[in-house]
């Protein structure tokens, strides 16, 4: 099924459901312009580094590959660019020395179920405002 289709279907179950916030979590789909103009700032995403460093698939074996030794997690709105929406929080995650891709992913993994809960808390008061790229809790 190719991602147009894809999209309405989604979005038809979504609003049957009347679905006001979506949050993403492993899903490794990218979401057509038309879906996300549905849910505007309404979309959250959870990725595996500090972005915008290392987005899109492979960001831990990205993020040893170039040498960096702080990585982390972002949860952010989801917009039409990929791993690009307004940041929302993050959370650091040192890369030890003897890391390999399970190791470093296994403590970026204990930060994402930190932070995308305090992410949701923030997207469903309602409090904060968007100013270009930067989320601002009030």
């Amino acid at each position: 099924m190719d991602r147009e289709a894809y999209d309405r279907l989604l979005l038809q179950e979504l609003q049957s459901r009347q679905v006001d916030l979506v949050c993403l979590a492993g899903f490794m789909r990218l979401l057509s312009a038309g879906f996300i103009r549905q849910f505007p700032n309404r979309i959250l995403n959870i990725h595996p580094s500090l972005l915008p460093a290392f987005p899109g698939l492979d960001a831990q074996h990205q993020a040893l590959a170039y040498g960096v030794k702080i990585t982390g997690c972002t949860v952010h709105f989801v917009d039409e660019e990929l791993d690009a929406g307004p940041i929302v929080i993050q959370a650091a995650a040192p890369v030890l020395p003897d890391d390999d891709v399970e190791t470093l992913s296994a403590r970026i993994l204990k930060e994402e179920h930190r932070i995308y809960p305090e992410a949701l808390r923030i997207a469903l008061s309602g409090r904060f405002r968007i100013e270009g790229r930067r989320v601002i809790v009030e």
